[in-house]
């Protein structure tokens, strides 16, 4: 048994090795598969991460109007900080909101000399809702809106809620991500057909120059294994020297990279999740290449050997 495995590899090594020239179209091909195969990869670490940092900034804010006396804000955060759904809440006084607003614009001088010919305050006092999760934002907006926010008075106290306008955002995003993510599969698919028509085409042309071989086997009683076994392997080493040229060219295009995307991408830097997730990065290129190469070698050897 492993005598029979070690000559089915020595034999794949030697068709492969026959081959020269001939070996370069499949790897070359390969090689753009799988280079397509792991930018996939880092574009959804990249936009899955962008859309993280948005959805941790988003939160609802909760604004009110002037008939709002403390009292009644307070009311109603404690009523929110009730909810399951809701991770925390922010009071912000109408003192405090001015005082913010002084303290951003405090090089802008015709800003604060407006604010303060002001006979009043005009910042209203608001709640700042950070969710636990973003898709539970709606059920607190309409938690909200159903409750009715109402003074003792039996005013209306709530002055905007802006959670749809957020929500536009996320949507909008998510949007965008899940067809680059579509993008990038159709590209993969189609790159992964050529390769394995390629690589097809490159194992028959191997079955055909060793067809002689191939038939004193067929005469001397050789299994179907032994026959097709060094065509899985040559196709197999086609996957790994691919797999092997676009990890090695992955780490100076990541690195070189890195402090781009670290600032566009507002900190999501692609080297350091290359160098991070390596081995997943390296098994799925690797087992990619593999199984690309194995599916064209047997299909090549089926079509062979059923004529």
């Amino acid at each position: 048994m492993w005598t029979d495995f070690k000559r089915i590899v020595r034999t794949g090594f030697v068709h492969f090795i026959r081959n020269g020239i001939v070996s370069i179209a499949p790897i070359l091909i390969m090689t753009v598969t799988l280079f397509v195969v792991g930018s996939l990869i880092f574009m959804n670490a990249l936009l899955d991460t962008t859309l993280e940092q948005i959805q941790n900034r988003v939160d609802v804010n909760i604004y009110f109007n002037s008939a709002a006396d403390d009292g009644d804000v307070l009311a109603i955060k404690n009523s929110l900080d009730a909810l399951a759904e809701v991770a925390s809440v922010e009071y912000v006084s109408r003192e405090q909101a001015r005082d913010d607003f002084r303290e951003r614009h405090k090089d802008d001088y015709l800003a604060l000399q407006a604010l303060e010919e002001l006979d009043e305050n005009p910042f209203p006092a608001a709640l700042n809702v950070r969710a636990k999760e973003t898709s539970q934002y709606e059920s607190i907006a309409r938690f909200l809106e159903s409750r009715n926010a109402l003074s003792t008075g039996g005013e209306i106290i709530i002055d905007k809620i802006n959670y749809y306008q957020n929500k536009t955002v996320i949507d909008r995003l998510t949007k965008v991500i899940s067809g680059a993510e579509k993008l990038g599969f159709a590209v993969t698919a189609v790159m992964a057909l050529i390769s394995v028509v390629i690589v097809f085409n490159t194992i028959l042309l191997t079955i055909y120059v060793s067809r002689e071989e191939i038939s004193v086997m067929n005469l001397v009683g050789a299994t179907p294994r032994y026959i097709r076994g060094p065509f899985i392997v040559e196709g197999m080493l086609y996957g790994i020297i691919a797999s092997i040229i676009v990890m090695i060219f992955f780490y100076p295009a990541t690195n070189w990279l890195g402090a781009i995307t670290e600032e566009f991408f507002g900190g999501a830097n692609i080297f350091d999740y290359y160098i991070g997730n390596f081995g997943r990065i390296l098994g799925i290129i690797t087992g990619s290449g593999i199984l690309l190469g194995t599916l064209s070698s047997v299909l090549a050897v089926a079509k062979y050997l059923h004529r």
